[in-house]
């Protein structure tokens, strides 16, 4: 069965400032094949094209476009989409410890400005090699988006906080055994913001909330939490084309996520905040 996305429709209720970003999506192009061994690319290969009708309907003037699993270490397809877009997008792409100056320097040119780390099936870097690209991060002034179950984040805490480069922790902290404002995990996430390096993407709350939708009652209660703690730290993204998702009836309203997302924070400084100057420090700064 073709797997219908809804890429138009009613615009959210949210007033979106002007320069927003959305810092999470994934785009294809035809002629960028997955590589050997990872995931397919995403039925239908949502494009530049697609996702544009998805900028105009939500009111997003800026994005950060994700190296997707299925092109593992190849970058070409990120390069071709971010030149595509033109100058409102930069790149999160992958890389490893051993990747050369004149190859990062490559991909700075084409708008990449974060490296990717997903400990997770599916991922092509993960935790094993976070101070490795950590160090070639911090030589191009890149920051980091790291992905991983959340729920082992005081495992992790002591290498987190060790950071030389300002990085994100994805998806709400993916915590997947769950999580409530008082438990140690939440505790940790603070602690890291607190370091000074650490900010928290709102997106993708459908891949870890263990109450479900449509409100995602439980990863809203820790986002409400770290919003009013440190608004100054929040940044969110679509997730768009939500590659997940399987089945039609499934597939997420993107108004609807991101009229829940920014209900989670307290204020309209704390959305200005979220979706226009968090971002531009992280992606925009040149």
């Amino acid at each position: 069965m073709t797997l219908c996305r809804k890429l138009d429709g009613e615009p959210p209720r949210t007033s979106m400032p002007k320069g927003a970003i959305d810092t999470q999506c994934h785009l294809y192009l035809p002629d960028c094949p997955a590589v050997p061994g990872a995931v397919s690319v995403p039925e239908g290969c949502p494009g530049p094209d697609d996702y544009r009708v998805v900028m105009r309907r939500l009111g997003v003037d800026r994005t950060v476009v994700t190296q997707g699993n299925a092109h593992g270490f190849d970058n070409a397809s990120l390069l071709a989409c971010l030149s595509e877009m033109g100058p409102v997008a930069r790149g999160v792409a992958v890389v490893t410890g051993e990747t050369s100056d004149a190859e990062m320097q490559r991909l700075s040119d084409g708008g990449i400005v974060g490296a990717r780390i997903m400990d997770l099936p599916g991922g092509a870097v993960g935790l094993d090699q976070l101070e490795a690209v950590d160090a070639r991060a911090e030589a191009f002034a890149w920051m980091l988006a790291i992905q991983f179950d959340g729920s082992k984040i005081l495992e992790h805490e002591t290498r987190l906080a060790g950071l030389r480069s300002r990085w994100v922790l994805d998806h709400h902290g993916k915590f997947f055994a769950g999580v409530t404002p008082e438990s140690g995990q939440v505790d940790a996430v603070k602690r890291l913001i607190d370091g000074g390096r650490c900010w928290f993407k709102f997106a993708a709350c459908y891949e870890s909330s263990l109450s479900g939708g449509p409100a995602y009652s439980d990863v809203g209660a820790v986002a409400r939490t770290i919003a009013s703690y440190a608004p100054e730290r929040i940044i969110w993204g679509t997730n768009w084309p939500h590659n997940m998702i399987r089945r039609s009836e499934d597939y997420p309203d993107d108004a609807e996520l991101l009229d829940l997302a920014m209900g989670w924070i307290p204020d309209d400084r704390g959305r200005q905040l979220a979706l226009v100057d968090n971002p531009s420090e992280l992606f925009f700064r040149s």
